[in-house]
């Protein structure tokens, strides 16, 4: 298991240390209804980053995980927050204003400021989380005005298409947005987009992070 990790991070850190714009890309690991023992194998490899997508699922591993950057990747109920807000080094998957309020409201109360990102739909798909690039803005200027919280960058996933030309657009899009936020916000310093199928196409088009699950651990049922 460990030599198996090993090669698939060395094969991908060797194809990702820069995107299109000279900035170095981090990987995080997404770890979706992966084991813990596949998890720590992967950590004890390299891999510096996690992203869990289930709350319950991060709750019930987080005891075992080795030292190692913790991100919340996936929807977060509102009834779910308990599990996340103070365990996860970061948040990436805030998309309202209510779900920005209320992790402001639980970080408060545990005397806390949590890290989090704005998650972005970049091609604005029924069929998938994050906020239209269209209303991103009012979003942002939310998250910045809650004391509790600390916007540290964007999350966004690209439509699904073969159409190359169509995803590097969508994916300029959400470059664009970043650099005006990060223009005004010194702490946002991430844009996590790309993940096992459209991770390429995203570093060429100015994604300084991105998440990879089949490519590190495998397809997963």
């Amino acid at each position: 298991m460990y030599e198996e990790k090993r090669e698939n991070l060395k094969r991908i850190y060797d194809e990702i240390a820069c995107n299109d714009r000279g900035e170095k890309i981090t990987l995080l690991g997404a770890t979706k209804f992966v084991p813990v023992e596949a998890i720590n194998a992967a950590i004890d490899a390299g891999l510096e980053i996690i992203g869990e997508n289930h709350a319950q699922e991060f709750r019930d591993k987080y005891s075992s995980y080795l030292p190692v950057e913790k991100h919340f990747i996936g929807t977060l109920q509102l009834n779910k927050i308990k599990y996340v807000v103070g365990k996860a080094d970061v948040i990436d998957s805030v998309s309202s204003e209510t779900l920005a309020a209320a992790i402001n409201e639980r970080a408060e109360k545990l005397g806390i400021v949590q890290s989090v990102m704005l998650e972005i739909n970049g091609g604005d798909e029924e069929s998938k989380t994050g906020i239209p690039l269209s209303q991103a803005k009012g979003l942002y200027n939310a998250i910045i005005a809650l004391k509790n919280l600390k916007l540290t960058g964007v999350m966004a996933m690209l439509p699904v298409s073969d159409d190359q030309g169509l995803l590097a657009d969508a994916a300029q899009k959400v470059r664009a947005f970043y650099d005006e936020i990060r223009a005004q916000t010194p702490t946002v310093k991430t844009l996590s987009e790309g993940m096992s199928g459209d991770y390429k196409i995203a570093i060429k088009n100015g994604s300084n992070q991105i998440r990879i699950g089949t490519a590190i651990f495998g397809r997963r049922y």
